[in-house]
């Protein structure tokens, strides 16, 4: 079924709406996939990962880490950019249907409430030690564990940023 095209700005939901858009889709037979992340510094790491996730079903609901929860699991100097345009650019993207923030530092309850019928995560996360894992799979879900792009992460992207703010800057001379 294709998604429908909707404003980026209505499908930022709370987790109460995203229940309640979900219960006719899930009348229907419609399959929801979820998927969670900090998505700091979206790249086309995330994208492709995204676009992948959004195949194994009908509608993709991205769940977002607040920022606090950011800085716990990242750092005090995380996350670069703050939860509303992080929200607002997964949002955007065509392949996601509803962003819903959490603040916990896992997506556990998250995924309790929303029981998505496919559960996906990148593939530096073994399907063992996915969160949620066991309530999906106890309501007879998938849980799935997607290959990543190979050199596209957050993790690298920012240490090319430092490496390049570290290096002296180039002249302008010319020979």
């Amino acid at each position: 079924m294709s998604r429908p095209r909707r404003p980026a700005d209505s499908k930022v939901v709370s987790l109460a709406l995203l229940i309640e858009l979900l219960e006719p889709l899930r009348r229907s037979g419609r399959c929801i996939v979820f998927t969670n992340g900090c998505y700091d510094l979206l790249h086309v790491g995330h994208l492709r990962f995204l676009s992948a996730a959004a195949e194994l079903g009908d509608r993709l609901v991205v769940g977002l880490n607040h920022d606090e929860s950011v800085r716990r699991l990242k750092g005090s100097g995380r996350p670069f950019v703050p939860f509303a345009e992080r929200a607002a650019l997964l949002a955007g993207l065509e392949v996601v249907d509803w962003v819903v923030g959490f603040a916990e530092d896992t997506p556990a309850a998250l995924i309790e409430a929303v029981l998505p019928d496919v559960l996906a995560k990148g593939g530096d996360w073994g399907v063992d030690r996915i969160v949620g894992r066991e309530a999906v799979e106890r309501r007879g879900g998938r849980v799935l564990s997607l290959p990543l792009v190979p050199g596209r992460s957050t993790t690298s992207l920012v240490e090319r940023i430092r490496s390049a703010a570290a290096a002296p800057p180039p002249t302008d001379e010319t020979p």
